[in-house]
């Protein structure tokens, strides 16, 4: 279950009320159409905007790379959103937020917001505490943290030093009756696993702002 921060958050207690999710399962696999991990065709990449995750941008990430173009970024923080009231209900409600920021083995610390760019959707940026799990595990563990994932399709990936771990699913919502297309990539750090994923509004508009996912990935550093 994915939502803006930031400018969407406003929404999200409404989401929490008003959204059902259908579950589904599917079964993880290897994309039939990557040989060793590449890709069949080559993608289309983003114009470039403002590079994201050294020290100064506008998230500190344990990666850099580079956003499209008109693109803006914010940090999350999970302890700004926790709501304390004294109210118990209200405060259930603001803990449930929270905890929306928290998928699997990661927790969502930048959101990279499409809507300048004319677009619906967000490039967010997850992270991990240190540990030895590889990125395809800490990108399994994301994934089915997901009720609704299925018909994941992994594939390997190098991205200058990186070795990492992409999949593309599909996710389905009770409330609109629709599947769309998601994508996502995990790579491993000192810092921890960084976990960078592709919504989208519908698949249509998810489909739209692929050139920035492939840049992002494309230029994908680690942070010196």
């Amino acid at each position: 279950m994915r939502f803006g921060v930031g400018n969407g958050w406003r929404g999200l207690a409404a989401a929490v009320l008003l959204t059902g999710m259908a579950a589904g399962c599917g079964e993880s696999g290897d994309d039939p159409g990557s040989a060793g991990g590449k890709a069949s065709a080559t993608a289309e990449v983003a114009a470039r905007g403002e590079s994201i995750g050294a020290a100064g941008s506008a998230c500190e990430l344990p990666v850099t790379f580079d956003m499209a173009e008109f693109w803006e970024a914010e940090a999350v923080d999970a302890a700004d959103r926790k709501i304390d009231t004294g109210d118990a209900a209200a405060d259930a409600i603001g803990d449930a937020l929270v905890d929306l920021l928290r998928q699997g083995p990661v927790t969502m610390v930048c959101e990279i917001d499409a809507k300048p760019a004319g677009k619906l959707g967000f490039l967010r940026v997850w992270t991990g505490e240190p540990g030895d799990a590889d990125p395809r595990t800490v990108l399994e563990g994301f994934v089915g943290a997901e009720e609704t994932a299925s018909g994941e399709k992994y594939r390997a990936f190098t991205s200058g030093s990186f070795s990492g771990t992409e999949v593309r699913y599909t996710t389905t919502s009770a409330l609109l009756e629709e599947t769309k297309k998601e994508r996502a990539l995990a790579v491993s750090t000192p810092d921890g696993p960084v976990v960078i994923h592709l919504g989208g509004m519908d698949t249509e508009e998810h489909e739209a702002m692929l050139p920035a996912f492939e840049l992002a990935k494309s230029t994908l550093k680690a942070t010196s």
